[in-house]
């Protein structure tokens, strides 16, 4: 189970945060230091958080959207 320190408050709720993975490796991810972001652990790609919806399309599609 993933922690997060609490300077901040989080851009999502613990559930869904506590579950999501990265969609190319099925690594876990963690909050960019600003939390406006999600980076996998394994790949460093970073997925961006937008009105707290976590936006989860593999790197080659985040171009198009």
């Amino acid at each position: 189970m993933k922690k997060t320190q609490n300077t901040t408050p989080e851009p999502l709720p613990a559930d869904l945060y506590n579950i999501i993975a990265c969609p190319v490796d099925k690594a876990d991810l963690k909050y960019t230091k600003d939390k406006t972001g999600l980076q996998c652990v394994k790949c460093k790609y970073v997925y961006p958080i937008k009105e707290g919806i976590p936006i989860l399309l593999p790197p080659e599609l985040q171009e198009q959207s």
